[in-house]
């Protein structure tokens, strides 16, 4: 299975696109640039639902849900948003279908037309925002921190499985706070959360950063991002968080009574991580044997591969086996014993080598005399044997340790993936001949972004949270900057 793989270093998107099929992750639907989640993909989502849904709720938000339509007239009273998405928007046009006369097939009543056309949601904000000024009256009725898991819809032509299909599953919170501050330590504070997730969970390093103006999501005033650097030196955003002022709280007119007795707008955020997380997971950490899935996120975290010849021999080894599952799931850790007889060891150990599982054990007759299992771990493809006795204690230990060295690996790309460049012409050198994140001084203006953008196809990834005060010169145009900014050519 695995060997069939083509390798990162020959087709880096081949590569994926085989990847996310042949270990079972997502296909490609009957709806052209959709996708169907299989199982084992939904059950690493699940894992990152879980993880994400319980910082959220530790912050001190609530979950609910809104609907899937929003009348076209709301997606108009905030020219920049709607802007930002006309081009991805699919409209609900009719409600009817019928037989063709003719008896040619299904057709669209055509008495059936909306009286107002629906779009089907790129993203809530308007339907939420006319829902909040019901919701808010009075200072007492904040701050209002809500978040839905739902999916939407963006009609894009170009699609890749998790990294960009025309619907897709996400979160979105959508909070409404008293003041300026307030919304804007909201939204500072979730993009913490993400990175967060993303480095302990997803054993992913990110850098914290604000997006530039032409990179800002559409109605905000202020884009907060994580970006992510894949294994062929591109980045992935993975995670954005926007204060959006009092944008949406002025259209919807969206007011509250304040302690004074006035009357003010509130100030609003929004933020969300997609199933995108799914494609940053496989490109940062697997290989050319399959996936490699940190232990926080695998659905299996353990797998128990018998070796024997008889029913016999698989009786006396689930015998075994049995109290070890028992105890494993009893401290938390998922555990499969794949018993089947329709498939023999070193197919099992090609499968989940493929899917990823971080620990692997076999245990066969020589091993239940001598009492001890033979280890696995799938990041690094080390072997070894370890006593019946000691294997719990093992097992604990791989867990923490397999999470710990798939990080510090990740992060020891990306820190040899990140230079520093002076002049326009070492940039471009350095973007083809080495990739990854590139440091440079920029002269903050859109002209100059945008040259960049279409003569080398890099773009400003953030402008990094902790970077530092730096007289220097634009790599383009020589005039003054401040600070770097980092670029590369990304997902």
């Amino acid at each position: 299975m695995s060997k069939k793989l083509t390798k990162r270093s020959e087709d880096y998107s081949k590569w994926y696109n085989e990847l996310v099929v042949k270990a079972d992750l997502a296909e490609n639907s009957g709806v052209r640039g959709c996708m169907v989640i299989k199982p084992y993909g939904f059950g690493i989502w699940e894992k990152m639902q879980a993880g994400l849904d319980k910082m959220f709720k530790e912050t001190g938000h609530e979950n609910a849900y809104f609907p899937l339509f929003i009348p076209k007239s709301y997606l108009s009273k905030e020219a920049s948003h709607v802007e930002g998405f006309a081009k991805e928007c699919a409209v609900v046009t009719h409600y009817r279908l019928k037989n063709a006369e003719d008896g040619s097939g299904i057709i669209v009543d055509p008495d059936a037309k909306l009286e107002e056309e629906l779009i089907v949601r790129p993203t809530s904000e308007t339907i939420i925002w006319d829902t909040y000024r019901k919701w808010i009256q009075s200072y007492r009725d904040l701050p209002l921190l809500i978040n839905q898991w739902a999916n939407v819809v963006r009609w894009e032509m170009r699609t890749r499985l998790f990294l960009r299909t025309a619907e897709f599953l996400w979160q979105e919170g959508h909070t409404a706070h008293a003041t300026e501050k307030e919304a804007i330590e909201e939204a500072e504070q979730m993009m913490n959360v993400y990175a967060d997730f993303a480095e302990n969970h997803m054993a992913v390093p990110v850098i914290k950063g604000t997006k530039t103006e032409s990179e800002r999501f559409a109605g905000a005033i202020e884009t907060y991002c994580i970006e992510a650097l894949m294994q062929d030196g591109k980045a992935l955003q993975a995670g954005t968080s926007h204060f959006l002022g009092q944008n949406f709280a002025k259209a919807f007119d969206v007011k509250f009574a304040t302690k004074e007795g006035g009357k003010e707008h509130v100030w609003a955020t929004s933020w969300g991580v997609s199933t995108r997380l799914m494609g940053a997971l496989v490109m940062t950490h697997s290989d050319d044997n399959g996936l490699v899935i940190p232990p926080k996120l695998a659905p299996v975290q353990v797998v128990i591969v018998p070796i024997y010849k008889g029913i016999d021999q698989l009786d006396q080894i689930s015998e075994t086996v049995n109290p070890l599952v028992k105890e494993l799931r009893a401290k938390g850790i998922s555990v499969k014993f794949d018993n089947r007889d329709t498939h023999k060891p070193g197919f099992k150990f090609n499968e989940y080598e493929l899917r990823g599982v971080p620990v692997r054990l076999a245990i066969g007759p020589r091993d239940m005399e001598n009492g001890t299992y033979e280890v696995v771990r799938r990041d690094t493809l080390q072997k070894e044997t370890v006593a019946a006795i000691d294997i719990v204690a093992k097992i604990e230990y791989l867990m923490e340790d397999i999470q710990k060295s798939m990080y510090q690996k990740a992060l020891d790309y990306r820190a040899n993936h990140i230079t520093e460049v002076n002049s326009y012409d070492e940039f471009k050198i350095v973007l083809e001949e080495k990739g990854g994140f590139i440091s440079a001084h920029w002269d903050g203006s859109k002209e100059t972004e945008e040259r960049v953008k279409n003569e080398t196809k890099a773009t400003i990834r953030c402008i990094p949270i902790d970077t530092k005060e730096e007289d220097g010169a634009c790599m383009v145009t020589g005039k003054p900057s401040g600070k770097r900014v980092l670029f590369a050519k990304a997902y």
